[in-house]
């Protein structure tokens, strides 16, 4: 039995219960890692007027629960996922549940913010508390009106009954009763094995809307008189906007305005997604989308390298000084300058034990470097926004998985106060980190102030593309040393990137650290113009790839099974850790590789199947996948994934396959395809038709999806699965081809090739 403290003040439920009109409403301000939703129930009908009110669990007279929660929607289905536990809890019809997305409001919600794949993580108890509050109340309710005990009472599809009695009341007929009570200090919640709900698959509550095309996205919004903006930036990275021509574009028909201008002030501190790729641009405005493209097209503009610039960001305890050197880029310099640097002494970052001397004893000794290119985000969605600033209040509209820390910027740059900043959330057209950086939403602020007019900015996709904000470029060096009897003695990785090392922020600690004696990790980092930020899994989808690939490779060498290989030096991490900074655990770790040697029939295999097998921890969770793979033509083809998965309690089945087969189909395609390169600063690839996507044919023929099937609170699974399917892809290349891919894309074709 888990019991939770509601921590519900009695004024605080006086004041929400008052403004409720006559029905149950719960103070939600804790539940801050909740994602939003709306649905239409097709039984009951809400109140118009409670659509008003944020940040509550509401009961409505006539049984219509709805809950606001403040986090944005992409695609990962917590619009369906996050009521399902509330209804769990609440006893409550499904049919009669709905969700709808919350303003946005610092005072109301602390983490208004999608990323990391812990919104359900953090929400599992707020969400189940809301509800076991709420069912605890109408019990008390209706115990006083029938005057029985309330253990005597139960609760299921949203009645109430007291058996001995005969007695039965929805929990609409009594919410205005149970609003007038005081909230119990603390609620005991249902045992895992009563669940009637969690663990049962249903439908995507927006899946009408999304297939019909209603009105979603911000790029569908239409204002009285609005008009239509877009911007150009510098052609390269490492140039800034010299001098530009207004007039040039200002007679074409339907431009309004042309004009420069500085997406953050001079004196602005950054916070973390504040990144600023081109701090000037420039801003066209119109009335139709495609007259302001053909003035972007003419606009006459000169650009010019920049000197070294800084910044400051706002860290944790200080300010921290970036720096951004001059020059015009190259793939092939980075290349080099990688390599160099991943010869060279690099930083400290963990060492057990004595692995330079063991190295230079060991028996076998292999090391291999591996890297991989810059990646762009590519969302279905371009970036867009739609701004309308009047002298006293900006509304500002966008898909962004972080409003809470762009605020701050929009409201430095109008000279506003932050009570002056409304934004307004909406459906993203996906995400995966790069809305997370919302300069668009401070630009569309600053050219709707100026022509004092609501505008929609929009990116073309080839703004989109190039300007920035990519997956960083990463290079790993891998040593393992084995004795006689091909045991793993010492292990040894240095690694970095640019501008960032992907063993940052504990990814050191993560296995095979822990269960080898001899280990040794150290990174580097080379600074640059071109921006990055966070990208599916940050790192992991990096490290987990290539740490996988070396791991077969040394298993390979080892004579060994690649699973027992892995299982084996599993089970020494549990019996025996080398240590205390170890993050993961070596049970689930072990469980899913069982669960997917199971699964897949490892040992069973089709002679003229391929296999490779890869797992890896991130994001709290544990993933592994075995891929199965045939050559058509010299062409290799993936016939078949086989996943396992431990997130500990999968709320919405289907909905969690359907995760991990996109994080499968995506990983896929950035392995084969994915890469953005340069040259001159200037990224070689711009739109689709040179910057290749997976498309169907390369794509799995079959995604067999399992999960661990245990009582572990829930955490993480939009990032996760991504990461080992890189070295999973690469395992089975090689034995369909009987060559290492050390160097993504595996398949192509620009990316320098440093197979070895």
């Amino acid at each position: 039995m888990t019991v939770l403290k509601t921590k519900i003040g009695r004024r605080s439920f006086l004041k929400t219960s008052a403004a409720a009109g006559g029905g149950l409403m719960i103070s939600f301000s804790w539940l801050a890692s909740c994602t939003s939703a709306t649905t239409e129930s097709e039984v009951l009908t809400m109140p118009e007027e409670w659509f008003e009110l944020n940040a509550y669990l509401k009961i409505a007279e006539n049984g219509l629960v709805t809950i606001f929660c403040p986090n944005p929607e992409f695609g990962q289905n917590v619009m369906t996922s996050m009521p399902m536990i509330v209804a769990e809890e609440l006893d409550i019809d499904w049919k009669n549940v709905m969700v709808e997305m919350a303003e946005f409001n610092t005072a109301l919600y602390n983490r208004q913010f999608t990323g990391g794949s812990q919104g359900i993580r953090m929400a599992w108890n707020p969400l189940r508390m809301a509800g076991a509050t709420a069912k605890h109340m109408l019990k008390e309710a209706a115990a006083q009106k029938w005057k029985v005990p309330s253990n005597e009472i139960t609760t299921e599809l949203g009645q109430l009954s007291h058996k001995p009695s005969g007695k039965s009341e929805s929990y609409g007929q009594l919410a205005m009763a149970a609003s007038k009570l005081t909230p119990p200090e603390k609620v005991e919640l249902k045992d895992n094995s009563n669940f009637k709900i969690i663990g049962s698959s249903r439908k995507n509550v927006e899946g009408k809307k999304i297939v019909t095309g209603s009105e979603m996205f911000s790029l569908d919004i239409k204002k009285e008189g609005m008009l239509i903006a877009m911007i150009v930036h510098p052609p390269a990275f490492g140039m800034k906007l010299k001098a530009f021509d207004p007039e040039s574009i200002k007679a074409m028909p339907g431009i309004v305005d042309a004009f420069s201008f500085k997406t953050y002030n001079d004196d602005y501190a950054c916070n973390f997604f504040d990144t600023d790729t081109f701090p000037e641009l420039v801003a066209i405005v119109g009335y139709s989308t495609w007259q302001v493209m053909k003035a972007k097209r003419d606009i006459q503009v000169e650009w010019e390298e920049f000197e070294e610039q800084s910044y400051f960001m706002n860290g944790r305890d200080e300010k921290i000084k970036i720096n951004v050197p001059p020059g015009l880029e190259n793939s092939q310099e980075h290349m080099a300058a990688m390599l160099q640097k991943s010869s060279k002494p690099a930083a400290l970052l963990r060492k057990d034990g004595d692995p330079e001397k063991i190295f230079k004893e060991a028996s076998k000794v292999i090391e291999k470097t591996y890297s991989a290119p810059f990646l762009a985000h590519n969302m279905m969605e371009p970036i867009n926004c739609v701004a309308d600033v009047t002298a006293t209040k900006a509304v500002i509209t966008a898909p962004t998985q972080a409003p809470g820390f762009i605020e701050g910027a929009i409201a430095d740059r109008l000279g506003m106060t932050m009570e002056q900043v409304d934004i307004v959330m909406t459906r993203m057209g996906g995400g995966f980190g790069r809305r997370a950086y919302c300069h668009y939403m401070v630009e569309a602020a600053v050219i709707s102030q100026k022509v004092a007019k609501p505008i929609k900015l929009i990116y073309t996709r080839e703004d989109d593309m190039t300007f920035g904000i990519y997956r960083p470029a990463y290079m790993a060096t891998y040593r393992a040393a084995l004795d006689e009897d091909n045991n793993l003695i010492a292990y040894h990785v240095k690694a970095g990137g640019i501008p960032e090392s992907p063993l940052g922020r504990g990814a050191a600690n993560r296995f095979p650290a822990g269960a080898v004696d001899h280990y040794l990790a150290e990174e580097w980092s080379i600074e640059s113009n071109i921006t990055i930020g966070a990208f599916r899994a940050p790192r992991s989808n990096f490290l987990g790839g290539v740490e996988q690939s070396f791991l077969d490779e040394v298993a390979e060498l080892a004579g060994k099974d690649p699973i027992q290989f892995r299982l084996d030096l599993l089970k020494k991490a549990k019996a025996n850790p080398v240590g205390e900074q170890n993050d993961y655990d070596a049970d689930r770790y072990a469980g899913v590789l069982e669960l997917v040697r199971d699964k897949s029939g490892w040992k069973n295999a089709d002679t003229d199947l391929h296999r490779g097998v890869a797992a890896y921890f991130c994001h709290n969770s544990y993933a592994a996948h075995v891929v199965d793979m045939k050559m058509d033509n010299g062409t290799p083809r993936v016939e078949k994934v086989t996943s396992a998965i431990d997130c500990g309690v999968v709320i919405n089945p289907d909905a969690a396959a359907n995760m991990v087969e996109g994080a499968v189909v995506d990983g896929i395609g950035n392995a084969f395809f994915g890469e953005m390169t340069f040259t001159n600063g200037v990224p070689d690839k711009s739109n689709f038709g040179d910057y290749q996507m997976i498309r169907m044919n390369d794509s799995p023929k079959e995604i067999d999806v399992h999960f661990v099937n245990n009582n572990i609170d829930p955490t993480g699974l939009g990032e996760p699965p991504f990461p080992p399917i890189f070295g999973a892809l690469a395992n089975a290349l090689y034995q369909a081809t009987n060559r290492r891919h050390y160097n993504q894309p595996f398949l192509g074709k620009d990316w320098v090739n440093l197979d070895r």
